[in-house]
């Protein structure tokens, strides 16, 4: 599958998707967006890959929002289409079954910012600044950034970020719970990708129930959420891979885990 705006290298069980836009700062145009989507459909069927790393080309941008050109030009019913296309993709980020890491270098602005938070887990360089500026173009967040944000970071603060579209820092971003860890910007992708094979080495359905108990918890209340967790517990324990995990546990060794 060939990309003309994204770069993707497969290392062991991980594999690292570049946004491959630097003149323009990485901007998520029609066309990035519908080669993610394709990318990610391909990676979560792929099962030799276990994690994924999704960072920004050059130094600058991780991603700097939504091509303004696109933008300026779009129609009520079009504007709708947009963001309905940007939020299809977020969701099958975030719903791929894979541990995704965002490596946050640089400007993680508007639709970067959105899919940043569509990812498992994000990491930034201590250069980072992350943000909503819609307001700023007279627009709101449209790949669900209003309800992603104000998830992670609580309803007040997410407020002030997308009212005074004022991007903040990646030790404000990690303070408030934005992101889950800031490193030094020459160790960003080598701490994304060891993170990465970390999160490889587990059992992988075992992983992907535990990101939907999760996400999908969120969204119940409590108790809806308990249930949901004992019935996903049930399918993991009936696995070769926990058969496989206790046995290795009890013997002393590292565990061989399949997917099965």
């Amino acid at each position: 599958m060939s990309f003309d705006n994204l770069l993707v290298e497969r290392d062991g069980a991980v594999a690292i998707v570049t946004i491959n836009r630097p003149k323009v700062l990485n901007a998520l145009n029609a066309q990035t967006l519908d080669e993610l989507r394709r990318i990610v459909l391909e990676l979560k069927r792929d099962e030799a890959i276990r994690a994924v790393v999704v960072t920004g080309a050059g130094e600058k941008s991780f991603i700097a929002g939504a091509d303004i050109g696109e933008l300026a030009v779009q129609t009520p019913a079009g504007g709708k289409e947009h963001a309905h296309q940007g939020q299809h993709v977020l969701n099958l980020i975030e719903g791929m079954g894979k541990p995704v890491i965002a490596a946050i270098n640089g400007f993680c602005l508007g639709g970067g910012c959105e899919l940043a938070m569509a990812c498992t887990l994000r990491i930034a360089a201590d250069t980072a600044r992350i943000g909503q500026p819609e307001v700023n173009l007279g627009l709101i967040p449209g790949f669900a950034g209003t309800q992603r944000l104000a998830r992670l970071v609580g309803k007040g603060r997410a407020l002030e970020m997308i009212l005074t579209g004022a991007p903040i820092t990646a030790e404000e971003a990690w303070r408030i719970g934005l992101v889950n860890r800031v490193v030094p910007a020459a160790e960003l992708v080598p701490a994304a990708r060891a993170l990465a094979t970390q999160l490889a080495a587990k059992a992988p359905l075992a992983v992907r129930y535990a990101i939907e108990a999760t996400n999908r918890g969120l969204e119940m209340t409590q108790a809806e959420g308990a249930f949901l967790e004992t019935t996903l517990f049930g399918l993991v324990a009936s696995t070769a891979d926990m058969r496989e995990g206790t046995r290795a546990f009890l013997e002393k060794r590292k565990p061989e885990f399949k997917g099965k």
